[in-house]
């Protein structure tokens, strides 16, 4: 069966940091790309990055979230990771990692799997 676990997510003041990790099973990891979506309440699903795993490459959906936030990939470990840095009460959102078999995906209906989401919350 197809997994992806996201996990890391917690409380954290703002100006902290928080580490989210995606761990996936079931499938050719090295064969796709992993991103990573966030959803606060009441607004839309939100992409901020992926990563491929063929080769390697990083996306930013925005400019400002690339200078906080780091994704990286374990490909031993079947992981892939986000940094998140300065974290603001804005960053408050479920957070959720999917993967794409797309070397780069531009959309969220372009990632075939999807896993549970991990709840990140940013005290001012």
């Amino acid at each position: 069966d197809v997994q992806l676990q996201a996990f890391g997510g917690g409380l954290v003041q703002a100006g902290g940091s928080l580490r989210l990790s995606c761990a996936a099973s079931g499938f050719t990891f090295d064969d796709y790309a992993i991103g990573w979506f966030r959803q606060a309440p009441g607004k839309e699903r939100e992409g901020i990055s992926c990563i491929s795993n063929t080769n390697g490459r990083t996306y930013y959906a925005d400019d400002s979230l690339e200078g906080r936030f780091t994704i990286s990939s374990d490909n031993a470990k079947n992981t892939v990771y986000l940094q998140m840095n300065s974290l603001k009460p804005e960053d408050t959102a479920v957070y959720h990692c999917a993967a794409s078999p797309l070397a780069r995906p531009q959309d969220g209906r372009e990632y075939e799997y999807w896993g549970q989401g991990t709840q990140v919350t940013v005290s001012s």
